[in-house]
């Protein structure tokens, strides 16, 4: 008999499945354990992990027992399930694979991967008698496995172009799926979003009866950057903040910060949790959260990681680089063939001084040869070449020059980290 931890992997190859029957089922089967606790979920395309961490980290300062669920991880599987802040131990987590194992030989077809492992998740946070949950949706928000989750307040982050096979072709298609992660009678903080968003996600909440915040609407702010990290003057309809030097790099993650600012205010004003303001300034001043925009060294030479896998986060990768070093950098690229990946490189391009094209170890991967082609018609005027690995692409890049930027993939993302640690 495979161990838990094979079988758990063993799903991958199911791959991308969408709809809650499945995940209802199996959490059935575990005796409804995402009851046992509030939750909070989070959706968007980009800063959707960054808004997840800093909320758990804001209830954390405020006594609360944490859950965190978050995907994909970067090194090791255990790193999605978090308590307190901390992965769950490894035998924590063979052991919830197992009963997940045992629960879903009740299905008429075994779960995916993501399926199971978010079974998994909901059943170590009620173990371990967690007081709240937060919930990273891992793609869309209707038909998400996170979305059996009954939240009581929810956040939407940036929405913008990714997964369009799953999500649909326009703007107002993705937002409706993300949108869908909006239940009656919950509280949704909604960041600054394009017009189109905004309408698809305010329809939403007044269909369902939810009250929707727009995160930046009522709130006064000034912003200065020193060394790639913002510091935030803050008047929001609730409180003032002075001076939140946030702890992830970017100009991006001012928007973040107001969105898990004003969330926790407003579930904190609803008397759903409790807030006090020393927690929402470490949810954003203490908050830490790898692979995006890290600052790693090796060996003498600064390498800068960030997981920017679509084109909106290419963007905000390639603003930082600009307005922070302001010049080209060396990239590291390696970026899942399933991926708008002309568009990452058209993002990456004007902050590139050469792309090094990798390839992390996943099926998913492109290769880099396929990289280097699309990097030659979408960025002629950038040299670029095929690696044979990423050690090599990481190594061929510290001889041109510093910091290096790594970026195209989370899996690329934690093999690099994994060589520097």
């Amino acid at each position: 008999m495979t161990s838990p931890r094979s079988y758990l992997f063993s799903l991958e190859q199911i791959g991308i499945k969408l709809g809650l029957d499945q995940i209802r089922a199996l959490v059935e089967h575990l005796g409804a354990p995402h009851t046992a606790y509030p939750s909070m979920l989070v959706a968007g395309t980009n800063g959707k992990g960054s808004v997840t961490a800093m909320l758990e980290r804001g209830l954390r300062a405020a006594g609360y027992r944490t859950g965190r669920y978050t995907s994909p991880h970067l090194t090791q599987i255990e790193e999605r399930v978090a308590i307190d802040g901390l992965p769950i131990a490894a035998d924590v987590f063979d052991a919830a694979a197992d009963r997940v194992r045992d629960a879903s030989q009740a299905l008429s077809q075994p779960p995916s991967f993501f399926e199971a492992t978010t079974a998994l998740a909901l059943d170590v946070f009620r173990r371990e008698a967690v007081d709240i949950a937060v919930l990273e949706v891992g793609m869309g928000g209707r038909l998400d496995a996170t979305n059996i989750a009954p939240a009581m307040a929810a956040a939407i982050t940036l929405v913008d172009f990714d997964h369009e096979h799953y999500l649909g072709r326009t703007l107002e298609a993705i937002a409706g799926e993300k949108a869908g992660i909006v239940k009656p009678g919950t509280l949704v903080v909604l960041a600054e979003n394009p017009a189109a968003v905004e309408v698809v996600v305010a329809d939403a909440c007044t269909v369902a009866g939810a009250t929707l915040v727009r995160a930046s609407v009522g709130v006064t702010s000034s912003v200065e950057m020193e060394e790639g990290r913002a510091i935030v003057n803050m008047t929001t309809p609730r409180a003032r903040y002075r001076e939140l030097r946030l702890g992830l790099r970017g100009a991006h993650q001012v928007a973040n910060a107001l969105t898990a600012v004003r969330l926790l205010e407003e579930t904190a004003g609803a008397g759903l949790i409790r807030a006090p303001g020393h927690a929402i300034r470490s949810a954003v001043e203490d908050v830490v959260w790898p692979a995006r925009l890290e600052l790693l060294d090796d060996c003498g030479t600064a390498v800068l990681i960030d997981g920017a896998h679509n084109a909106a986060g290419a963007r905000a990768l390639a603003a930082h680089v600009q307005d922070t070093y302001h010049r080209r950098l060396p990239i590291v690229l390696g970026v899942m063939r399933d991926k708008a990946i002309g568009a990452i490189v058209g993002a990456l391009a004007p902050a590139a001084s050469h792309f090094f094209c990798v390839a992390a170890s996943s099926e998913r991967a492109a290769t880099p040869a396929e990289l280097l082609a699309i990097a030659h018609a979408e960025a002629p005027e950038v040299p670029a070449s095929a690696e044979p690995s990423p050690l090599a692409g990481l190594r061929r890049a510290e001889t041109t020059g510093a910091p290096v930027v790594v970026a195209g993939s989370l899996y690329l993302a934690g093999e690099i980290r994994s060589i520097l640690a």
